[in-house]
């Protein structure tokens, strides 16, 4: 595998939400520029795939798995965490709250006690990475659920980039991306999706996960990006 030059080179990255999507596409990149990555997900048994990615598993609703992950891997320079749950479009008036706590319970509280747990961890000079949604600052009908965890999440960044300095928080907003997300739709509906989508946006396509992955790349490489929130939504916000 040819690796770029980079100053994430023998740093090491962890990317929480890894295993698929976006999470994997950051993970393969950071692993091209030289880091040692680790890309976490749910998975029972731990392995090394073909790129030198360590494959590790971790609950974000519980402390003790993250704290047992972060002292298996030990010193980190970048946490990144792009996992969350699906959550449906419905109305306040036919929504259960309860998973809607629960969607919280894993994107917003389960990043928060990840970054709690790997403060010991965290290099001086190192960086956290979030993932909102264009959601946060779209307002859509339907869509409550969506709009304000993520708009908590850019929230808490930036309430964290003053917090935690000089170590830096950011957060990376995709707009529709094409991944594994939508792979439980039937394929000529997400087809369809996808075309009336990349029709309403200024740039014409939907996003990639290696569009999102060089956004990532971009808050952890530059030292002097903290507190900031990067759209990468095709246009979608305008």
């Amino acid at each position: 595998m040819k690796q770029l030059e980079s100053i994430l080179r023998n740093q090491a990255v962890v990317v929480i939400g890894g295993s698929s999507g976006i999470g994997a596409a950051v993970a393969l990149e950071a692993a091209e520029r030289g880091a040692h990555v680790y890309a976490v997900g749910r998975r029972a048994e731990p392995f090394d795939d073909p790129h030198g990615i360590r494959h590790e598993s971790v609950d974000l609703t519980d402390e003790t798995s993250l704290r047992a992950l972060f002292e298996r891997i030990g010193s980190v320079d970048h946490l990144v965490i792009t996992a969350g749950p699906s959550v449906a479009a419905r109305p306040l008036a036919d929504s259960d709250l309860f998973q809607a706590q629960q969607a919280f319970e894993v994107k917003f509280w389960g990043a928060l006690r990840a970054i709690q747990t790997v403060l010991p961890h965290l290099s001086e000079r190192g960086s956290v990475t979030l993932t909102s949604g264009l959601l946060s600052r779209k307002f859509v009908a339907g869509q409550f659920i969506k709009t304000t965890l993520n708009a908590a999440l850019e929230a808490l960044a930036k309430q964290l980039a003053k917090e935690l300095a000089p170590r830096r928080v950011n957060v990376i907003s995709p707009g529709v991306t094409d991944t594994e997300a939508y792979a439980g739709m039937d394929e000529s509906l997400r087809t369809a999706m996808f075309a009336r989508t990349s029709a309403a946006l200024p740039v014409g396509r939907v996003g990639t996960p290696q569009d999102l992955a060089a956004a990532f790349m971009l808050v952890m490489e530059n030292g002097f990006i903290s507190g900031s929130i990067i759209d990468v939504d095709g246009g979608g916000l305008l």
